[in-house]
């Protein structure tokens, strides 16, 4: 008989409604009937794609006598993580401070009724003593007896715990002064625990963590960039193309039409830190592509790898890590240095890169694209209740499946030659040898090799999709997608076939039709209908993403709707009193803590992208609120920021943006002849060296500083840096990088 979460849209919820346990959904109701009751509440919180939620599911969950145990003894509440991501952050805080180590999922807390306040925490539990852990039954009648039985221990301890997640809350200490020592810190601790021969951090599990590789490609662009543009913004006075105001912008006199090229403020060079960022940058890019971290066949990213070699994944894959590493791929295809990586099986360079952003995008359109557009959130790592059956391979059936001269290439392509490397018995594909290595192994030509690859792969993909697949979440979460919809705008920039753009810009369009209701927006749409007010993230990413988006494709709706996100932020969320945003709106649930994150966890910080899109946000518009906003978070953030900066990459790039101001570029100019003209031009402005706007002459009443950027005949452009413009300009030879 099904219990409560039958109905729920959530497929991990749905996945447990079958269970003996009387699970409830988090909700009133729930918590109601433990109050009333006096029952303590077991929460779990998980995901449809995480393995030991699985494994906890089918040993405890389904059991029937624990159930009963459950039953008896608590209201059991369950969770999904992804619709609640505040609910989670709450508790993995709680957990943390009552277990003194990290949480993760299962996670799995037990509540005192009235305050909802975890006297007793923990993760995955077994269901019969082993990994140095009781058996779960054991864990739920000790637990229900210390609230009954020491009652007052339990309000002591609950005391002291909501001490300690208000103080954690609190940010009233601020900087006077903004400087790069941050930065500097935390270059230095991510290369004092490189894996000089891996990449990532030392030591396993491996996962990817995004926003410290932009941070080190930023740092390493942003070097090479300033060798050649050594000229500061403070120019001698009557020097032709000083700067001047953004408030001064105007059409341009005669005597701009000739302007000469403004140079950017040259930038910090750390003890050669530059030169060792890319290399750390491209060496982790490449071994993640190259090893397990990958789906060699159907593209894509897993989650994370248990070992230090990056070779044996966790075989879940997750729609928010592939849109944070796809635009970094596509990055490092055009910011590539000849000399780093050394060593790598596929001896990566531009072309490398590039085929990764294509594979990864190329399987977010595929594998998580919505019919009715959108992206669904991720495909599970178990099927037939093994973890990985779907994508591990033995030797036989390979062999089975090709024609002799194909094995003989994908043998060592894929390391077949070599002992099994999942649990001793098949093997998990990654490029064990370069094509070059294979052409000289087996004596034909590099094309050979590669066509019969192309045609082995084509074979072993068809006999995978005839397994059967794992587990797919479908719900559209919308900071994921906003996630997505960034990364593909961004990769946009750096390829010319423009992967999943198309597919971003109609999920784009879903969420505006059915997660934007009424000037609100909502964090997922699944089973029909819009759910959850929307937290710091979604309102951040998704403002993150029509900023990206715009700079490929102009769009008035999309700029109207960033400022509206823009003045939520500031409306709904900032922290009036000491800055920064909180993850939730004032107007949002009460819980035991209201979050206010600094740092970037498997996604990247809400305050750091807030930050990052306000400032630029800020410039375009001239909207000094915006910038203050952004101002205020930095200053908010300073205590984290100087302990643990390497955790706070996203705040980082934020702060560096904020020190250096981003170069923005707005060309008025037709789609025809004008932009024809200008396009050259342009083309000399990468992705991270400028913002470029496409605004179309017809469009008339911009918003703010936009208003008197008009277009003239033939096309226009005015550059910025920050609050200080040059001269508009009109011929596309005087518009230099600046």
């Amino acid at each position: 008989m099904s219990n409560r979460l039958a109905t729920e849209t959530s497929p991990y919820l749905r996945q447990h409604a079958d269970n003996p346990v009387d699970w409830w959904p988090w909700g009133e109701e729930a918590l109601a009937a433990a109050r009333a009751q006096n029952k303590p509440i077991l929460l779990s919180i998980g995901y449809a794609a995480c393995h030991w939620c699985h494994v906890m599911a089918h040993e405890s969950f389904e059991d029937e006598a624990t159930a009963r145990v459950m039953n008896t003894r608590y209201v059991n509440i369950k969770v999904d993580r992804e619709e609640r991501p505040d609910i989670d952050k709450v508790y993995q805080l709680a957990h943390q401070a009552l277990a003194r180590r990290g949480g993760g999922w299962p996670l799995t807390m037990f509540l005192t009724p009235d305050d909802l306040l975890p006297f007793y925490a923990g993760t995955y539990f077994p269901k019969t003593p082993r990994y140095n852990m009781p058996a779960f039954v054991q864990v739920l009648e000790g637990v229900r007896r210390w609230f009954d039985e020491k009652s007052d221990e339990v309000r002591a301890q609950n005391a002291s715990l909501a001490t300690f997640l208000a103080q954690h809350a609190r940010t009233d200490v601020h900087t006077d002064t903004l400087d790069d020592a941050p930065i500097r810190l935390a270059l230095e601790r991510i290369a004092a625990r490189f894996d000089a021969q891996n990449g990532g951090h030392l030591g396993g599990p491996k996962f990817p963590h995004a926003s410290e590789i932009e941070l080190l490609l930023r740092q390493a662009t942003d070097a090479t960039f300033d060798k050649a543009n050594r000229e500061t913004l403070a120019r001698r006075p009557g020097e032709r193309g000083d700067p001047v105001p953004l408030s001064a912008l105007s059409e341009p006199s005669s005597s701009d039409v000739d302007a000469g090229s403004w140079h950017s403020p040259g930038r910090r060079e750390w003890n050669g830190v530059d030169g060792q960022a890319a290399s750390m940058a491209h060496l982790t890019l490449a071994r993640m592509a190259e090893r397990g971290l990958t789906d060699h066949l159907g593209g894509g990213f897993f989650r994370y790898c248990v070992d230090e070699r990056w070779e044996i994944p966790h075989f879940e894959k997750m729609l928010y890590d592939n849109a944070q590493l796809l635009p970094l791929y596509a990055w490092a295809s055009r910011a590539y240095r000849p000399d780093v990586p050394a060593q790598t099986a596929i001896r990566f360079d531009e072309s490398a890169f590039a085929d990764a952003t294509r594979a990864c995008a190329g399987w977010i359109a595929r594998e998580l694209r919505a019919p009715s557009g959108g992206f669904w959130s991720s495909l599970d790592a178990d099927s037939e209740g093994e973890e990985g059956r779907y994508y591990v391979w033995d030797k036989d059936e390979v062999r089975g499946l090709l024609m002799t001269n194909e094995y003989a290439v994908v043998e060592p392509r894929y390391g077949f030659d070599r002992p099994p490397n999942f649990e001793n018995h098949a093997w998990h594909l990654q490029l064990a040898v370069s094509i070059e290595d294979v052409a000289t192994q087996t004596g034909i030509s590099h094309t050979e090799v590669e066509q019969r690859l192309a045609s082995a792969d084509a074979k072993l993909l068809a006999a995978r999709a005839r397994r059967a697949r794992p587990g797919l979440d479908d719900k559209i979460l919308t900071a994921w997608n906003a996630l997505t919809i960034a990364g593909a705008a961004r990769s946009a920039r750096w390829l010319e076939d423009q992967p999943l753009l198309a597919e971003a810009g109609l999920a784009l369009d879903f969420l505006h039709a059915n997660v934007w209701k009424n000037g609100r927006l909502y964090a997922c749409h699944a089973g029909g209908e819009a759910k959850f007010p929307a937290y710091l993230d979604d309102h951040a990413f998704l403002l993150d993403a029509l900023l990206a988006l715009l700079q490929v494709r102009w769009n008035r709706r999309d700029l109207d709707w960033a400022i509206a996100l823009a003045d939520a932020l500031l409306e709904r969320f900032e922290d009036r009193e000491h800055g920064g945003f909180f993850f939730t709106a004032h107007d949002a649930e009460a819980l035991p803590q209201r979050p206010k994150p600094w740092m970037d966890e498997s996604l990247p910080s809400g305050n750091g992208v807030a930050a990052r899109t306000l400032l630029k946000l800020g410039h375009l518009l001239g909207e000094t609120r915006y910038l203050d906003a952004a101002e205020r978070t930095l200053r908010a953030a300073w205590p984290t920021l100087s302990q643990y900066p390497e955790g706070c990459c996203t705040l980082l790039l934020a702060l560096d943006e904020f020190l250096h101001p981003r170069t923005h570029i707005v060309l008025r100019a037709d789609q025809s002849d004008e932009a024809a003209r200008w396009r050259d031009a342009l083309a000399q402005f990468t992705a991270t060296s400028a913002d470029i706007y496409r605004i179309p002459p017809m469009e008339a009443a911009l918003p703010s500083a936009l208003d008197a950027q008009s277009h003239r005949s033939g096309g226009i452009a005015y550059v910025c840096r920050g609050t200080q413009c040059l001269p508009p300009v009109t011929d596309p030879t005087e518009l230099s990088v600046v």
